[in-house]
């Protein structure tokens, strides 16, 4: 890669090792800042301002946000190089959208592609398709978010409505160029019941090349990050899925697809 590709900078809140989710095998995830949603249930509500920020944990202010560059991202991704050999691991951006910054974005995954190792992006596909379109030949793995089918509603609880992100699923898909695996995050009230998780299953089956879907249950997780922040929590006294619940809504899946369906992600 050229100099000035490895010195291209970008806005991060947090890299995490060894993780198994967001991908194959073992992972290191690149947290990216920015995010055009706004998510009421939202567990990571750092990541939604690209602006660095104070969060208080535990009474004692944490400063979110830094500025790195490509080269300085690889030193970390590097140092797992065998895990990711053995396990079929590598490399995942997430955030935020990771696509709020795709200049960044394009030349880490570039960078690792050149590296051989496995790339994979967690993302909600919220920008124009050439935006997307010039990632896409670095990228091993795009696990899309799919939250609703109904526009209206995916504005109530977003923010913006979901025509964009509908319509990116199904060029990527036509592309050919990445596999595609559509995840939706299960959220009370919002899209939990039988009908709307078939209608996203349609959708999805719909999609050339795609084969999985994952069911993410709602958590609260990220709760305490809101008072943290100043920000109020948005989604109230809504409780987790029981684990019943979510092993009826995986079986609806497969009643009206063939898409191979899984808890978690």
């Amino acid at each position: 890669m050229a100099e000035t590709d490895l010195k291209t900078k970008g806005r991060i809140f947090d890299i995490q090792r060894y993780s198994i989710h967001d991908g194959t095998g073992i992972r290191t995830i690149v947290f990216l800042k920015g995010c055009v949603l706004r998510c009421r249930w939202c567990c990571n509500p750092e990541s939604q301002s690209y602006d660095v920020e104070t969060l208080v944990v535990q009474g004692k202010p944490k400063i979110i946000g830094r500025d790195v560059t490509v080269e300085e991202v690889m030193e970390i991704v590097e140092k797992d190089r065998g895990y990711y050999r053995r396990s079929g691991g590598g490399l995942t951006l997430s955030g935020g959208e990771s696509l709020c910054q795709p200049t960044f974005a394009k030349a880490l995954l570039k960078e690792a592609k050149e590296r051989g190792i496995n790339t994979a992006m967690e993302s909600m596909g919220c920008a124009s398709y050439e935006v997307v379109d010039e990632i896409l030949e670095y990228l091993d793995t795009y696990l899309m978010d799919i939250k609703h089918t109904n526009p209206n509603k995916h504005k109530e609880f977003t923010g913006k409505s979901n025509e964009l992100m509908l319509e990116n699923a199904r060029k990527i898909a036509a592309s050919g160029k990445t596999k595609l695996v559509i995840r939706v995050p299960v959220i009370p009230t919002f899209n939990d019941t039988p009908e709307e998780i078939a209608d996203i299953a349609r959708f999805a089956d719909k999609l050339p090349g795609v084969e999985k879907i994952h069911l993410l249950p709602y958590h609260r997780l990220g709760q305490d990050k809101y008072e943290g922040l100043g920000r109020p929590y948005l989604m109230g006294e809504a409780l987790p899925p029981e684990n019943d619940h979510m092993l009826m809504l995986k079986k609806v899946v497969e009643n009206v697809s063939d898409l191979v369906c899984q808890i978690g992600g």
